[in-house]
């Protein structure tokens, strides 16, 4: 990874330049999703179709996205069932100069209340990207829960 990004904590999810919040209701329990954010890395691959590659290193994990973006990322916070918080460390491309992600899971009628968060320090290009790529994000959240319920009524 050629680019360094600024070590944040979970604060930097409140005081980020640009955030972004997705939320999705599905069936499935709490338990079961914080799992699959977790426990589970390697299974991102198969319900978030962004994701080519997922895999667990000792402060984390190393995430590989569609169109060659890396990522090496340190857990900050796992909170069962109701809390997951990672930072970016590293990437291989420039634009940004600090993120975090909080997944937060909350029972919710019928299942769970699934909400994203990422919490970006971005240079101007990749702010001006972001804020254009939200939809999209948006689009690819509400598919990657709906793939995520699916495997794991699958799984039960």
């Amino acid at each position: 990874m050629k680019h360094r990004l600024r070590p944040v904590g979970p604060e930097f999810l409140d005081t980020a330049p640009l955030r972004l919040a997705f939320t999705a209701a599905i069936a499935a329990a709490p338990r079961d999703v914080h799992h699959a954010l977790a426990e589970d890395t390697e299974g991102w691959t198969q319900w978030f179709a962004p994701v080519t590659h997922a895999g667990p290193t000792p402060e984390g994990r190393s995430i590989g996205l569609a169109g060659g973006l890396r990522f090496e990322e340190t857990v900050l916070l796992s909170e069962p069932p109701r809390r997951y918080v990672y930072r970016a460390d590293a990437t291989n491309r420039p634009g940004l100069r600090a993120m975090a992600e909080e997944w937060r899971v909350a029972p919710a009628a019928g299942g769970s209340l699934v909400q994203w968060t990422v919490a970006v320090d971005p240079g101007p290009a990749a702010a001006l990207a972001l804020r254009v790529a939200a939809p999209a994000l948006r689009t690819s959240f509400r598919r990657a829960m709906q793939r995520l319920d699916l495997r794991l009524a699958t799984r039960a």
